[in-house]
């Protein structure tokens, strides 16, 4: 089921065509500009009303304690679903990974020298590193110190809408559509709830072994946001509309995070900023049936999970971060 022009056109997803053009064109700036205004972009940071929450959000992203030294080896992993790399930043080239991660990262490292060392895994991460790694997702761990998030494949994953319909105005129905792959969690939901009334749900792209009346066409952003519940199922690491979902009217539904990204997952409160079910999902129909019936309870869900997403919305904000991150990153390695 390949995406018709259409769909593309009305998704509601951001056209990665002109994203990466705009990124191709900021590479005409050189490098070299961003590398001179480091030091007094940070210095600014430090004066910012925030900066206090800023520095909570660094400890978070980055949690090494103590030094450590980067191999000197240049080193590149490929593997049928896991790339890993070792060396200078100068060296990580667009045509080794996906190149929504080649633009992702350059937004951060351009801002530093070249010749600094790193390991960087981008991709769906769902193992904890040997070694200080750059990553776009770790595993909810207690030992989970060596994996530094910064906010990479932001396109598809930083998604926010403007959702102009009431929940009670939305269908009394929880709605899912994505793919399974090796997801365990949502094979197990479709095993159970599809074709169940209180669900629209089914498989979209191509049928990689699932049942055939799984595959049902895709819906819009627009179209899910018809219903009061949306399923927010982690795939290979995190569920990618969970940003969405929770700047909408409607309510995340799944169950509790095994890993997070930049949007920082860890910290959700279940109930609070989305409705969490068991992992055998047998307390779905009864949590659904239970916040139709009490709209106001709803609703104030709604409101916590509009707050924690407005965190999200100050772009020179977030770019600060990263760089204070990846400032850390090279602090504690000794190459700053």
């Amino acid at each position: 089921m390949g995406d018709s022009l259409l769909y593309k056109v009305r998704s509601g997803k951001p056209v990665k065509f002109f994203d990466f053009l705009k990124n191709y064109m900021g590479l005409l700036i050189p490098d070299n500009y961003y590398r001179s205004h480091l030091k007094t972009k940070l210095e600014a940071a430090r004066k910012r009303p925030d900066y206090e929450y800023m520095k909570k959000r660094v400890d978070y992203y980055i949690r090494i304690k103590d030094t450590w030294k980067i191999a000197s080896t240049n080193k590149t992993e490929k593997g049928k679903s896991i790339f890993f790399y070792t060396g200078t930043l100068g060296g990580y080239t667009r045509k080794m990974f996906h190149t929504a991660y080649y633009f992702d990262q350059h937004d951060v490292t351009r801002w530093f020298p070249k010749s600094l060392r790193w390991n960087f895994c981008p991709g769906d991460v769902y193992f904890t590193p040997d070694v200080p790694t750059v990553v776009k997702s770790r595993l909810l761990t207690a030992d989970n110190q060596n994996p530094v998030i910064l906010k990479l494949d932001k396109l598809r994953h930083f998604l926010f809408v403007n959702d102009e319909k009431s929940f009670r105005e939305k269908k009394d129905m929880a709605i899912f559509r994505g793919k399974i792959r090796q997801s365990r969690v949502r094979e197990k939901f479709l095993q159970l709830y599809f074709n169940h009334p209180l669900f629209d749900c089914g498989v979209v792209g191509k049928n990689e072994g699932c049942p055939e009346q799984w595959m049902q066409p895709k819906k819009t952003i627009r179209e899910h946001l018809d219903y009061k519940f949306i399923m927010a199922l982690e795939g290979n690491d995190v569920a990618s509309n969970l940003k969405w979902v929770m700047s909408s009217n409607s309510i995340a539904v799944m169950t509790r995070p095994t890993c997070e990204t930049w949007f920082m997952e860890g910290t959700l409160i279940p109930d609070y900023h989305y409705i969490e079910v068991k992992e055998d999902f047998s307390d779905l129909p009864d949590k659904l049936t239970y916040y139709a019936q009490h709209p106001d309870k709803a609703e104030e869900i709604i409101k916590h999970a509009h707050a924690y997403v407005s965190q999200f919305f100050d772009k020179e904000r977030e770019e600060i971060l990263q760089l204070m991150v990846l400032e850390r990153y090279f602090e504690t390695s000794g190459q700053l």
